[in-house]
């Protein structure tokens, strides 16, 4: 393996900073491709993800700890689906015990939420997000290929119990499945100290016509809840990109994720690696950059190698150009 000359600033500086002046102090880090729900604007046709070598507990263990030393203290476990790895539970355990990380959050679809969850909450799991794209059961199964709203919903309830720092609901905003559907999540979200976010569906590779029939602004439901007295809430530093609005009569909250909003990567500050060492410097990069041969070398290697890709963060994404780079699908990375 050939090391190409790193610069002495870059080697010396210990955050991980671009060339825009934005820091990165979250790591979202896929354990598996593998999904066992069907989303339709995922994967509709099932997973089609071949059998490929994942991170294992070590190679995770020395990834987060190098990420750790440079600045960040979040990580977010996402997939695919990472419950569908055995050894989830013991990979909170280990990320959670590393120096400088102070939050560990994991996405997932929920399926395994009753019979889990507990053993997450022990393991050192702080904060947990959860895919729920409608709370009509026949449109819940049509979208996901799952007939599980009921059993993710006392998943969720169970969760609440166990002193989570956050539990957050995640909705895809589709035209045609939950666009009407604000005044049932809001009915949610008054009762339970929940944060749930509409997310704007995005365009990937496979899912171009989807997209086209399916996208929906967020813009005409923000505008109905700064009418109805929701003001908006300040932003941690280590928070994702949702806008998230409070009201006084609500437990809950309700945020949006709107990609397409003209400066919505100003204030990035999370980078990705994929189940199999790839680093994604944006969801929707046209190139990654593989990092797992450096985990067999020099910590010290790792931290400059990683500065240094960083340097050639673009300034944002290319969504509006229809280019959604090489990302093919969500399950890939965890969106």
């Amino acid at each position: 393996m050939q090391h190409k000359p790193l610069s002495t600033s870059a080697s010396n500086n210990k955050a991980l900073t671009d060339s825009f002046g934005r820091s990165f102090g979250y790591l979202r880090l896929s354990v598996t491709e593998q999904c066992n729900f069907r989303c339709l604007y995922c994967l509709p046709d099932g997973s089609s993800c071949v059998a490929k070598t994942e991170l294992n507990l070590q190679e995770i263990k020395q990834l987060v700890t190098t990420f750790a030393e440079l600045g960040t203290s979040k990580v977010r476990i996402t997939g695919g689906e990472p419950s569908l790895r055995k050894d989830l539970t013991s990979i909170i355990s280990t990320v959670k015990a590393i120096p400088g990380i102070q939050t560990v959050a994991l996405s997932t679809n929920g399926y395994r939420l009753q019979k889990d969850v507990r053993h997450w909450r022990e393991a050192g799991l702080d904060q947990l997000t959860v895919s729920v794209d409608s709370l009509d059961e026949a449109t819940f199964a049509l979208v996901t290929g799952q007939d599980k709203l009921p059993q993710i919903m006392a998943g969720l309830e169970l969760a609440d119990s166990l002193g989570f720092d956050s539990i957050k609901l995640n909705t895809v905003l589709l035209k045609q499945h939950n666009a009407a559907a604000l005044a049932d999540f809001q009915a949610l979200v008054r009762q339970k100290n929940w944060a749930l976010r509409f997310i704007e569906l995005m365009q990937t590779q496979t899912g171009s016509a989807f997209f086209r029939t399916q996208h929906l602004s967020a813009q005409a439901l923000e505008h109905q809840l700064q009418q109805q007295g929701w003001t908006v809430l300040t932003k941690t530093a280590t928070a994702g990109p949702a806008r998230e609005y409070q009201h006084p009569d609500y437990l809950g909250r309700l945020g949006f994720i709107t990609p397409y909003q003209q400066d919505f990567c100003d204030s990035c500050n999370r980078l990705r690696v994929s189940s199999t060492g790839q680093l994604f410097l944006c969801l929707f990069a046209e190139q990654h950059q593989n990092l797992r041969p450096w985990l067999s070398q020099p910590t010290e290697l790792l931290k400059g190698w990683l500065q240094q890709q960083v340097q050639q963060k673009k300034a944002s994404h290319f969504l509006h150009q229809q280019n959604p780079g090489a990302t093919r699908n969500f399950a890939m990375i965890g969106g």
